[in-house]
Order: C-alpha cells, then sequence, then structure tokens
C-alpha cells in the first residue's frame, strides 16, 4: 500500500473517500474493530477521528464520528466502533458489513486532542469505556515510533467483559518498554481483584498515574460526566490544566 506523505495533516479540505472493508474482529461482545483500505487517505495524527456516512437507495444519509483505534499505516485506517442495538450506523458496521463493502470516510478530523511522539513529557492515558479507543491509537503509535517516553493508562470499566484491547495491551505491557496499565471497575471484578468496587477517584489517580510535578501530558476520554470528574480531579491534584486534555462523548443515536 502507498504511504501518506504527511501523516497527520491538520490543515487543508476534507473530502469523502471510498473506504473498502478489508477485516473485522471482536473486542467485546457489543463491539468490533474494523480495518478499512482508504485510497488517497492522507495519514492521521493519534487521537484524531473521523466521520463516517451511510446512505440508503432512497438517498437518505446520516452520518457519526469515530475515533481511530491505531497508528497512521499508509491506507489502512482501524476505528473500533460500540454497537447502539437501535442506532442508525454503530450496527451496520458491526454486523453489516463483508469484507470488501463500501463506506464513505472523511477525514482526519482534530488538532487539539493528539500526541505527538517527539513530545518528551511523561503521558497519563484515564480512559472511561469506549474511550479507550483513541487512547489506544497513542499507545500503538508510540510503540510504532520506537520512543521510550512513559506511559500510564487508568482504564474504567463496568465489567471485565467490557474492555477493548486486552490482549494487545497485556502484550504491550509485557515489552517492558515504560507502559503500565490499570484497571478500575464499576459494577463487577475479577475474582480476588481487591479494589472494591466504583468510579474512579482522586486515590485510583494518586495510585497508578504520575505525580503533578512530573509535568505529564493528560489525556481524557469517555462519557461526559466522567471527563468531567477526572479533569476535576486531576486539576485538584496540582495538574497544569493546560496539559489536560479531554475529549468527550454521549448519545449520538448510533
Amino acid at each position: 500500500m502507498a504511504r501518506a506523505a504527511v501523516p497527520g495533516r491538520l490543515t487543508g479540505r476534507l473530502v469523502w473517500r471510498i473506504a473498502r472493508l478489508v477485516e473485522n474482529r471482536t473486542e467485546t461482545p457489543t463491539a468490533r474493530t474494523v480495518v478499512f483500505d482508504v485510497p488517497g487517505w492522507p495519514g492521521h495524527l493519534p487521537g484524531q477521528h473521523v466521520d463516517v456516512r451511510l446512505t440508503a437507495e432512497d438517498g437518505y444519509s446520516t452520518q457519526r464520528s469515530y475515533s481511530i483505534a491505531a497508528p497512521a499505516d499508509g491506507e489502512t485506517l482501524e476505528l473500533t466502533v460500540q454497537r447502539v442495538d437501535d442506532g442508525e450506523v454503530s450496527p451496520y458496521l458491526t454486523d453489516g458489513l463483508s469484507i470488501g463493502d463500501p463506506v464513505e470516510l472523511r477525514g482526519p478530523v482534530g488538532g487539539w486532542f493528539v500526541w505527538r511522539p517527539d513530545d518528551p513529557r511523561p503521558v497519563l492515558l484515564i480512559a472511561g469505556g469506549a474511550g479507550i479507543v483513541p487512547l489506544m491509537a497513542m499507545i500503538r503509535a508510540r510503540r510504532a515510533a520506537g520512543v521510550q517516553v512513559p506511559f500510564r493508562l487508568i482504564y474504567s470499566v463496568r465489567t471485565p467483559d467490557d474492555r477493548y484491547y486486552t490482549a494487545p495491551l497485556r502484550r504491550l505491557e509485557r515489552v517492558g518498554d515504560g507502559l503500565d496499565v490499570a484497571y478500575v471497575y464499576t459494577r463487577t471484578a475479577p475474582e480476588n481483584w481487591s479494589r472494591p468496587l466504583g468510579r474512579i477517584g482522586a486515590d485510583d489517580i494518586t495510585a497508578h498515574g504520575w505525580p503533578p510535578d512530573f509535568e505529564p501530558l493528560c489525556f481524557v476520554c469517555g462519557p461526559t460526566g466522567f471527563v468531567e470528574t477526572v479533569a476535576s480531579i486531576l486539576i485538584d491534584l496540582g495538574h497544569d490544566p493546560g496539559a489536560i486534555k479531554t475529549e468527550r462523548f454521549g448519545p449520538t443515536g448510533g
């Protein structure tokens, strides 16, 4: 596949491109990663997202935005999609596509919530549920770039079955090159899990994050309430508000 000449382009006119499904894989009982070949894809930075548009035979059209799940790799693009059972787009992306089927994509979108491999600051990633997707792109980009910037991930989910990327994260942790992963469970935890069930709090961030005097770059992604809570905790703990980057999602109709 052709390599993008300018990965992570943040300017220029966005155009709709025809993408074709080349692979899909299950992440959780309700989420799938879909991999597309996108001819002419200009490249992207970890943390950016795309718009996906579906058009019916009668001309009705609808679109949704999805975070990119992996770093730039030529004309290949990965999205991880959480299925909303009564949604218009997500059920088609997770269950209705066959290999070779087309969809329309536009992007990359977003220039604030991105991580660049040449940034030397330690990184703290805090995800709630599906908010792990753009953060996983950052983790994978770090590995692909071969940089040694230390990363810490705190991942809050309802149950162990709700975790995305369980096997890839375990493999990356075992490499031992500076990625640490901690989980927070709010509904059900693995057997013999020591932390009580409950939402993420200051104790979790203190125990598994970076202290403020390390001046880390913090990325927080998840539902609106989760993001607002975590950002407030980080500020209360003394982290620089200018180094806290947030991205939130809410009900969109799927």
